[in-house]
């Protein structure tokens, strides 16, 4: 999933409205913004394989520490963690937030478990799970677009636009983020691992933009 992610953060926003659309998106994409530095370093592997899966021509073959269910339970903890030792806000506040963001980090294990085949590990060496609607393109493409629109009203009903670029730049970055995602599924493999890990790194990208729009909305009553 791709925009699927990035609904729980805009529904986690919702929310929690003293926590930013730029700490939510990270939260909620954490896992796969630390899996092409992984990749980089030789700490995980993938390989490319078209048609493995009939939306992904990817095999994710050996990621034991950010999409293993252990891996993703301790990152869920360490971002809550350090959410609650660098938050701003009220230490109850804080505490909440910790909560919700973890939840939001392990969200993504428990989304990709939708759609991966059985290719994320319980345990970093197995056994592997995965109900693979990767195979089943209407049912996935339908679910994670439903999740979008869902998350996407969620956050417009709790949020209002102080100016243009709250109102603007908000649709600029959905849009875009929806262009990505069908752009990749649409378009060619890419032509190694080494290319999809320093392109997968763009995802940091939408951090500091969903933090800029964010700043330029303010929450309803």
């Amino acid at each position: 999933m791709f925009v699927g992610h990035q609904a729980v953060g805009l529904a986690g926003r919702a929310k929690t409205p003293w926590i930013s659309l730029g700490t939510w998106f990270m939260a909620v994409q954490f896992l796969d913004l630390l899996w092409p530095i992984f990749l980089l370093l030789g700490w995980e592997h993938v390989r490319i394989v078209p048609g493995i899966t009939r939306l992904t021509p990817l095999d994710f073959y050996d990621y034991p520490i950010t999409h293993s269910l252990v891996g993703a339970l301790g990152l869920s903890i360490l971002f809550g963690i350090g959410y609650l030792a660098l938050g701003k806000a009220e230490l109850p506040a804080r505490r909440r937030g910790a909560i919700f963001l973890g939840a939001g980090v392990f969200s993504h294990w428990i989304l990709d478990f939708l759609v991966h085949r059985p290719d994320l590990p319980i345990l970093p060496d197995g056994p592997y799970v995965g109900l693979g609607l990767w195979n089943v393109p209407a049912v996935a493409l339908t679910l994670e677009t439903a999740l979008y629109a869902a998350g996407i009203f969620l956050y417009l009903r709790s949020t209002r636009a102080r100016d243009a670029a709250g109102r603007w730049g908000l649709w600029i970055l959905l849009a875009f983020l929806f262009i990505i995602w069908i752009a990749s599924l649409l378009g060619p493999p890419p032509p190694n691992e080494r290319v999809l890990a320093w392109s997968a790194l763009a995802a940091w990208i939408f951090i500091p933009w969903a933090w800029w729009t964010d700043r330029h909305r303010t929450a309803n009553a």
